[in-house]
């Protein structure tokens, strides 16, 4: 009888201080944290074919955590073989910020290690008792040069769960398969503000779970902590719920949104376009020019080129486009304009020719709904920069599938409704050189304000 009575007067404890950790009327039940794991997501701080980093978020009462892997074996019980991880736990506040309620999250990462390449897993995260995650599988890199096919996103930012999350859904339809997600930033609006990147984890669900994602700050990652605060930081969040890579010739104020990943043959390096361009340059150059693979990507925030009227990035442009062109970067992927724009860099300024010798391709994009107008005149001001615009959209949501198979890159970009509306393959020679073909005169006319449904910002 008395641990019967031992029993329920502990459920009703636990009862009680879970109701008052969720007694926020203003959140709704997947904004609050929970005994339960959510927010999963896979990233990486080392090399992806041996490696494997995921972060999960609990309330208070889970102060300490573990992951468990397992080979993804086909019988039912393959969970027998699990290896079990303690994580480390990160305690969060996230009442620091103005907007947020006065709630105490903690955040738990783990890193599997020594794992084999090409090899399919399954792991779970928890408390270690009874409040675990589902059994979550993904494959390892190979160690070798092979296909790789990812996926890339401009800005979300806004209305992320009820516009952005048929982006993803739409995405992760057409390219299943896909190794890993690039995401160029500004993936929220309000950096601190915990309630939209509870919207920004629910519209991704489990493909944030399922395919890693490297991801870089926005300026809109950026904000004053407090009314009275001054300065902007980097969003409360970011460091907690992304493992990513660290290094020591970077100032402190760039850890975790300045790295690299080589995947597959592929050196795809992520810069923060926010903060300390300069301090980049020479780690830029350094890592570039030590590059052991036959394809670079380049992913950043701010463009080179801008496309959104009214906008440029003459700093940036200043700084890293010599470095891109020293190391011949193929594909340069950004955000931040709020429209579509796609061009390259000629080895020689021809126009018309169905096939383009080219140095770089750079990309503008968005994924979220809030839309800009595109620049008067198009690129014709960055003429003397030697770059030309080959395709570019208004007022439209888009999603990237790129495919680097060999001496081949494949991109395709798709609207929210599965449509293709701009494609091209590039070849790079034995002897470096590279070669476009532009497959986007066979695609339509371009979709601008004036041909597309009305738009209004109103609400977003």
């Amino acid at each position: 009888m008395k641990n019967r009575i031992l029993i329920v007067l502990q459920l009703i404890a636990s009862n009680f201080a879970w109701a008052h950790q969720g007694d926020h009327g203003a959140l709704r039940h997947w904004e609050i944290a929970s005994p339960d794991p959510d927010r999963i997501v896979l990233t990486w701080t080392g090399d992806p074919a041996r490696s494997q980093a995921v972060t999960w978020r609990t309330d208070r009462s889970v102060a300490v955590a573990f992951a468990e892997i397992a080979l993804a074996d086909p019988s039912s019980r393959f969970d027998q073989n699990a290896e079990r991880i303690r994580a480390k736990t990160e305690v969060l506040k996230i009442g620091q910020h103005d907007q947020n309620e006065k709630l105490t999250t903690h955040f738990h990462s783990v890193v599997f290690e020594n794992l084999l390449p090409n090899t399919l897993y399954a792991y779970r995260v928890g408390d270690g008792k009874a409040r675990w995650s589902e059994w979550i599988q993904f494959r390892t890199a190979s160690g070798e040069a092979e296909p790789v096919e990812f996926l890339y996103f401009g800005d979300a930012q806004n209305a992320v769960l009820s516009h952005w999350s048929r982006i993803m859904r739409a995405a992760f339809q057409k390219a299943p398969q896909a190794d890993f997600s690039i995401h160029a930033g500004d993936l929220v609006n309000r950096a601190h503000r915990d309630q939209e990147w509870a919207e920004w984890f629910k519209a991704g669900g489990w493909i944030h779970a399922t395919v890693p994602s490297i991801v870089v700050p926005g300026n809109h990652e950026y904000d004053e902590l407090t009314n009275e605060a001054q300065e902007k930081r980097l969003a409360l969040q970011w460091g907690p719920q992304f493992e990513l890579p660290q290094y020591s010739d970077l100032p402190d104020s760039l850890r975790e949104t300045v790295y690299y990943i080589d995947y597959q043959g592929v050196r795809v390096v992520a810069l923060n376009s926010n903060r300390e361009v300069e301090a980049q340059a020479k780690w830029l150059d350094k890592t570039l020019g030590s590059n052991p693979h036959r394809w670079t990507v380049l992913t950043f925030h701010h463009p080179i080129f801008s496309s959104g009227d009214g906008r440029d990035n003459s700093g940036n442009r200043e700084v890293w486009k010599p470095i891109i062109e020293k190391h011949k970067v193929d594909l340069v992927l950004q955000g931040h304009d709020h429209t579509y724009a796609r061009g390259h860099t000629p080895v020689r300024m021809v126009d018309g020719e169905d096939e383009k010798r080219i140095e770089s391709l750079y990309v503008n994009s968005v994924s979220g709904p809030k839309m800009y107008e595109f620049m008067e005149g198009g690129w014709n001001v960055y003429r003397p920069e030697g770059v030309v615009l080959d395709r570019k959209a208004e007022n439209t949501q888009f999603f990237q599938v790129i495919r680097i198979d060999g001496d081949v890159v494949v991109y395709k970009a798709y609207m929210a409704n599965g449509a293709l509306y701009d494609a091209f393959e590039m070849r790079k020679n034995e002897d470096g050189t590279k070669t476009l073909r532009d497959w986007s005169p066979d695609l339509g006319d371009e979709r601008l304000f004036k041909n597309s449904l009305p738009y209004n910002r109103d609400g977003m």
